[in-house]
């Protein structure tokens, strides 16, 4: 079973058969073939996960066919440990944000959920292309949907925000497309990501290419100070723009990080870790504080977003298993944690079409179901024991701790910053008298969110209480390129 060609192509096929259904006069049938095919396309991805073998470092399910045979091209798809947590985790946000919509989304409803699909097709194709010219299409393709999803059903300053996002993304990409073409020339005529891990490369070259896929991996993360797009992306974008947004388009340009920075450009990559520590930290330190006098529920947490994921290029760079497999660990923890505070605020902005703090207080009167599940998820932001969101951070700080004490006393300043952005924005939003009529007005969850949040709740306790068949899987490939980053290329 081509499964890996399935991930992709089935939440595609499927974002063609909801366009092909028609108007808006269609939208329950759209739904339906919408729902259908996000929930087909992460049953498709269950085998991955169940299949995989532990303890094996190599890329596992490769399909390997000619595409563009003059230029040695090919359709070449493979997941190791690193990688194949990410396709499982995109196919389950993308039910959730399916289920979301439903009846929120009223206008244009077919091309809403097509976009998604076709997003989450593209992504599970970043995730597993191992053909450079490959990984390139899909990591733009990327760009589209997104672009539409938040310049067609984004708020009142959605053009600036789309053409923004796009814009910074497609620049950075840009240069990522030179280093490619370096490398195609280098390996004599080959574009297999694989065989770029063994170039005998100088160390004035790589650092060239280094910065080459920094400008196009930062962006992504985003890092600091290329970090700018992201809170007005956010703030402009539906719910469910901003939860794929955060959940899975971050984490491209991190995994960008582990497979291609890394194993390609270890000489690099350890020359130039103090810099990427060091916008790692102010990333973790500054935005945390930025975070702390936002006035706006959504640009709060896309501020919280950027702190979370300084917390995992700093793992990367750190150079141990500690650190590597806790960055990857805080990925998937974010995925699921930005995800639900994102629908969080969605649940309220439906209700009173306001996301501003002050135009809330003492909705746990109103909201009880609500607000004990918004406290998980701010208390999982904070990096609470036995939610998914404090055993990534800590296993990065016990990272940073092999490295340097210093190193992670200034990382572990996340868990203050962290507990104090999001904790306060907490209590002045549910707790004290009910500030206003709208407040007193506003119901409790409906069973179609109460679903959505009461998943994404089991998986934030489940990855907190039991993280093994998550860092199981990444021992032997993190190992593998540990050892491959620790070998001279010169």
């Amino acid at each position: 079973m081509p499964l890996l060609s399935l991930a992709i192509w089935v939440p595609v096929a499927a974002a063609l058969l909801v366009l092909a259904a028609g108007g808006d006069r269609n939208a329950p049938l759209q739904r339906a073939i919408a729902l259908a095919g996000a929930v087909l396309g992460f049953v498709v991805t269950i085998p991955l996960y169940a299949g995989f073998e532990t303890g094996v470092a190599g890329m596992q399910f490769v399909e390997l066919r000619p595409w563009i045979e003059a230029f040695n091209v090919n359709y070449h798809l493979g997941v190791d440990g690193i990688s194949v947590l990410f396709l499982l985790l995109n196919s389950f946000i993308t039910i959730l944000v399916v289920i979301a919509g439903w009846s929120v989304i009223e206008s244009r409803v077919g091309q809403y959920y097509a976009s998604f699909l076709m997003l989450s097709g593209v992504m599970n194709g970043v995730f597993s292309a191992l053909d450079g010219v490959l990984f390139y299409v899909f990591f733009e393709a990327t760009l589209i949907p997104m672009f539409i999803i938040i310049g067609v059903w984004g708020g009142p300053n959605r053009v600036y925000a789309a053409v923004k996002f796009f814009l910074y993304t497609l620049f950075g990409s840009l240069l990522m497309l030179v280093a490619v073409l370096y490398l195609y020339g280098k390996s004599g005529g080959s574009f297999a990501v694989l065989d770029w891990h063994k170039l005998p490369l100088s160390l004035a070259a790589q650092k060239w290419l280094f910065f080459g896929f920094l400008f196009a991996f930062a962006v992504k993360v985003p890092m600091w100070p290329v970090h700018t797009w992201l809170p007005d992306a956010h703030v402009e974008a539906p719910t469910g723009g901003s939860v794929v947004l955060a959940a899975i388009m971050l984490k491209l340009g991190a995994y960008g990080f582990v497979r291609f920075s890394l194993p390609i450009l270890p000489d690099a990559s350890r020359d130039l870790a103090w810099l990427m520590i060091a916008l790692s930290l102010v990333a973790v330190v500054y935005i945390g504080l930025v975070a702390l006098v936002q006035t706006d529920m959504k640009r709060l947490i896309a501020y919280s977003s950027v702190s979370h994921m300084g917390f995992v290029t700093l793992g990367f760079f750190v150079f141990n298993t500690w650190g590597v497999e806790g960055a990857l660990v805080q990925m998937i923890s974010h995925g699921f944690v930005s995800a639900a505070l994102f629908l969080c605020v969605g649940v309220l902005y439906d209700r009173m079409h306001s996301r501003m703090i002050t135009d809330y207080g003492g909705v746990v009167n109103t909201m009880p179901k609500f607000a004990a599940l918004m406290m998980l998820f701010a208390m999982a932001n904070s990096g609470l024991p036995a939610t998914s969101g404090f055993v990534g951070e800590f296993m990065v700080i016990m990272g940073a701790m092999q490295k340097n004490f210093w190193l992670a006393f200034a990382a572990a300043t996340t868990l203050v910053f962290g507990a104090a952005y999001t904790l306060w924005m907490y209590k002045r939003v549910m707790f004290g008298a009910v500030a206003n009529a709208r407040v007193a007005a506003l119901k409790d969850l409906e069973p179609r969110e109460t679903l959505v949040l009461g998943l994404l709740a089991v998986a934030v306790l489940f990855m907190g209480v039991y993280p093994l068949p998550f860092t199981e899987v990444m021992h032997a490939s993190v190992d593998e390129l540990l050892r491959h980053v620790a070998q001279p290329k010169l």
